[in-house]
């Protein structure tokens, strides 16, 4: 019963407060076990926030569902065949999943049996340091030595790096997604050779699960390293597609955190590998981004030779008015990571951070204003607005009345 048992406890708000001890109380009697294991556990351990809160059980499916039925909670199956419903009690879900092991993986997909053995379910995950439980008083387990390597801040495959990959080749991606937000120094050196070793498994992920991968990549604290890792081992030109802007990476975090914003995978995304149109054309299709991550990277690739340190206030008012927010940010952000100027330079700061200062005003000419002066609608018109707003702009976006008639007198 105690086989695993450290000597560890954890002592976490959220283990003691609010709806999970409830789940727990259900779950956790009358001949079964329920303990939360998995990240939660690597988190709290860590002093880190917690953001999803998983559980497993001795119970089976029918059984975590009747007792959290008769609770008055809701179960969803989610995932019913590999053992995982999802209870919800007032807003705040749990997956609870049944102790498994694996008969027979094929890729991501496997074949499994319940059971009621810790330790088998704990070897069947990926990383040592995700393979901890914790029952609902505290107690630490570890079956896979993860303190140790937690400690060591290492991510380290469970068992045969190979044989965990070949189980699900997304892990490739995930080694180097744990090591960019847990670990320090360098990548687990057995765990970088089986991912080299088993590189060709990459083409067989669905691009959606790349993109999902590499985006949490992206902004955890040592992206930079782990992306330079990723691309000595020839691994990240498979994954974008496309030669990798290290630097430029690098320093957009470094930009971002002079700006004091927080990490943004796709302005990130764009520093590493867009530099032209085609660039984010490449991205949208190789990791299947959304419409507005591809709408983002695109403005991005357009725009931001447009910028340099020279650029005044008078030509950032253009800019930000014909661009907007976020694109002027985005565009600045990316033209200053791609320059030689430091994360300290001035001028730079003072144009990243201009729509702070100045809002763009909207375009106060009509084309009622036209039509009243006898300008018929249709192309005409157009070209009429279309002048008025060029001139209206090189103006000095004027707002009083006297301007604004000269300007329709002027294109009537």
């Amino acid at each position: 019963m105690n086989a695993g048992r450290t000597d560890r406890t954890l002592d976490a708000v959220w283990l003691k407060q609010g709806a999970l001890p409830r789940l727990l109380d259900v779950l956790d009697r009358d001949g079964e076990e329920a303990r939360v294991v998995g990240g939660a556990v690597r988190n709290g351990l860590l002093g880190m926030a917690v953001n999803e809160i998983d559980v497993a059980t001795t119970a089976p499916p029918e059984e975590v569902t009747k007792r959290v039925t008769a609770a008055g909670f809701k179960a969803v199956p989610t995932g019913i065949d590999h053992g995982t419903i999802t209870v919800v009690i007032g807003k705040h879900p749990y997956e609870v999943t049944t102790l498994r092991k694996d008969v027979e993986t094929y890729g991501r997909h496997a074949k499994v049996e319940f059971g009621r053995d810790w330790a088998g379910d704990a070897h069947r995950r990926d990383f040592t340091i995700n393979a901890f439980s914790v029952t609902r008083d505290g107690a630490v387990y570890d079956y896979a030595n993860g303190l140790a390597d937690l400690e060591a801040r290492r991510v380290r495959f469970i068992g045969d790096a190979r044989q965990r990959i070949r189980e699900d080749y997304l892990r490739i991606l995930r080694f180097f997604r744990f090591h960019a937000a847990y670990g320090h120094n360098h990548p687990d050196a057995e765990g970088l050779a089986a991912c080299i070793l088993e590189r060709d498994g990459l083409a067989q992920l669905s691009r959606e699960r790349v993109r999902m991968e590499m985006m949490k990549l992206l902004v955890a604290s040592r992206a930079g390293p782990t992306l330079a890792a990723m691309a000595h081992a020839g691994l990240l030109l498979r994954v974008l597609g496309g030669v990798p802007y290290l630097a430029g990476f690098e320093n957009m975090a470094k930009v971002e955190a002079a700006l004091a914003l927080a990490p943004d995978a796709t302005r990130r995304l764009a520093a590493l590998g867009v530099a032209i149109a085609e660039d984010a054309e490449r991205l949208w299709q190789k990791l299947r981004l959304t419409n507005a991550e591809h709408a983002r990277l695109s403005a991005m690739a357009d725009n931001w030779r447009k910028f340099s340190a020279a650029v005044d206030e008078t030509r950032a008012r253009v800019l930000l008015y014909r661009l907007k927010e976020p694109a002027f940010s985005d565009a600045a952000m990316l033209a200053w990571a791609r320059s030689p100027a430091s994360d300290h330079d001035a001028a730079w700061r003072a144009l990243a951070s201009f729509p702070q200062r100045w809002s763009a005003p909207a375009f106060p000419i009509r084309a009622a204003d036209f039509m009243a002066r006898g300008v018929a609608q249709g192309p005409a018109l157009g070209a009429a607005m279309r002048a008025a707003e060029d001139a209206w702009i090189a103006a000095g976006f004027p707002a009083d009345a006297e301007s604004l008639q000269a300007i329709v007198k002027r294109f009537s």
